[in-house]
């Protein structure tokens, strides 16, 4: 279905004169290609079209939503949407946002965009023989998957919000397992962009290879309370866990760890963290959020202060505040939740950031964590989390030898509050920037 702005008009000037107080059209039409290669061959492919649209209203003070695929269907999506709203209950917390200026971003690849089938497997198959040429050990690939995506967005409403965009986005990831001597250690690589020339499919393929091999002969240690450095793809696992406690809606039901942190210390005084749609090629980055809110930068924390939750339009009015451009959607059938754009990590100073080269050395003596299994079963009111992980141990700044079956355990808010230092490798993992983090004070155990 091509994305017709005055079709979603039609839509809403047909709700509001059938009683609706206020509307909103959301349309989205995308192209999606998956492919997954085994042993230099094709093991699955998926290639679909997606497009569909939704109406939201809101009539006497209720909400009503319905969604189709068809545009012959409008009449009924109108009907259906109206009624709805029948059934729910009345809430003044309702409203859609008003129109303002957005800007343009980089977030469209016409490479991407016209990608062939037989450039994208052979771009996938480069995953797994980058990662099998790297080291002989490399013996098994789990997965190598390719994803390619082209998408088209309009968002109209009847307070004159008429926004429409293009967007492209790529991902690579594999994981490999090397094996040596009945030792079998798996390694993980992944990257993202909307541009294809940003992602590298031999660079992924021998970066997990390079990963499953630096662990063969791991060993177990002797459990301890010292400082720990993670690796940018852990960070970005426990950054993902804060992100969640970030939404105002997690916050007004009871459900975030930083319901009550807001003016409160929860990073290292040295450093901000940030979210934006304004980041050119990022996976998150988009003119406007899923209500047609302009994105901007956000301070979220500031010096180490918490100076915002995330909102959508329904948690903002909810709390009188504005939207801080964080509406998410699923897909076309679902109703606006909050989430992050790009979310990072910055030091306030480039003199508090230390090369990835220097890392081990900066640390000094404590665990080098490379992978971590089960960071989602944190509890995210508490932030209470112990989970298992493997990595290299470090003694004066050297690495020693590869570490298996440890586990750290702690809160989250005091994770971040002891990092000590911050790495200059940002790495975006979808929507999550991480850096590899040196952090003090975690508990160890075998």
């Amino acid at each position: 279905m091509k994305i017709d702005i005055d079709f979603s008009g039609d839509i809403i000037e047909k709700a509001l004169g059938m009683g609706a107080e206020q509307a909103e059209v959301y349309v989205r039409t995308s192209r999606n290609l998956s492919i997954e290669v085994k042993n230099q061959a094709v093991d699955a492919f998926n290639s679909s079209l997606s497009t569909g649209y939704a109406l939201r209203v809101i009539k006497n003070g209720r909400l009503g939503f319905s969604y189709a695929n068809d545009v012959n269907d409008r009449d009924i999506v109108i009907r259906h949407a109206l009624s709805s709203s029948q059934h729910t209950d009345k809430d003044d917390n309702l409203d859609l946002p008003e129109a303002a200026d957005s800007a343009d971003i980089e977030i469209f690849d016409n490479a991407l965009d016209e990608i062939g089938e037989k450039d994208a497997i052979e771009k996938t198959l480069l995953l797994e023989k980058s990662a099998r040429d790297k080291d002989r050990r490399i013996q098994k690939i789990r997965t190598a998957c390719g994803t390619f995506t082209s998408s088209e967005t309009a968002i109209v409403n009847s307070k004159h919000i008429r926004k429409k965009y293009r967007a492209t986005s790529c991902t690579a990831q594999i994981m490999a397992i090397a094996e040596d001597n009945g030792d079998n250690q798996v390694g993980w690589g992944f990257e993202g962009s909307r541009f294809l020339e940003n992602i590298s499919f031999e660079r992924v393929g021998i970066s997990a290879a390079e990963r499953a091999v630096q662990m063969l002969g791991s060993r177990r240690i002797k459990g301890s309370r010292t400082s720990v450095l993670l690796d940018n793809s852990v960070s970005a696992a426990f950054l993902g866990l804060f992100a969640a406690s970030l939404s105002a809606e997690a916050v007004q039901k009871g459900k975030s760890l930083l319901g009550s942190k807001l003016n409160k210390q929860v990073l290292n005084s040295k450093l901000n963290m940030v979210d934006t749609g304004l980041l050119p090629r990022k996976l998150g980055s988009r003119p406007v959020d899923d209500e047609g809110v302009p994105q901007k930068e956000k301070h979220v924390v500031r010096e180490g202060i918490l100076q915002t939750y995330l909102y959508n339009t329904y948690a903002a009015k909810k709390q009188v505040t504005q939207s801080t451009g964080n509406a998410v959607r699923a897909g076309f059938a679902a109703l606006p939740s909050i989430g992050v754009s790009n979310l990072f990590i910055k030091a306030l100073s480039l003199d508090d950031i230390i090369p990835k080269s220097r890392m081990p050395e900066t640390l000094r003596d404590g665990l080098y964590v490379l992978d971590a299994m089960g960071v989602h079963t944190a509890n995210p009111i508490s932030g209470e989390f112990s989970i298992g992980v493997t990595g290299l141990w470090i003694e004066k700044g050297e690495i020693i030898y590869p570490v298996k079956e440890a586990v750290i355990s702690g809160n989250i808010l005091d994770l971040f509050n002891n990092i000590e230092a911050v790495s200059d490798d940002l790495h975006f993992y979808g929507s999550i920037g991480a850096q590899s983090l040196i952090i003090s004070n975690v508990d160890i155990s075998a």
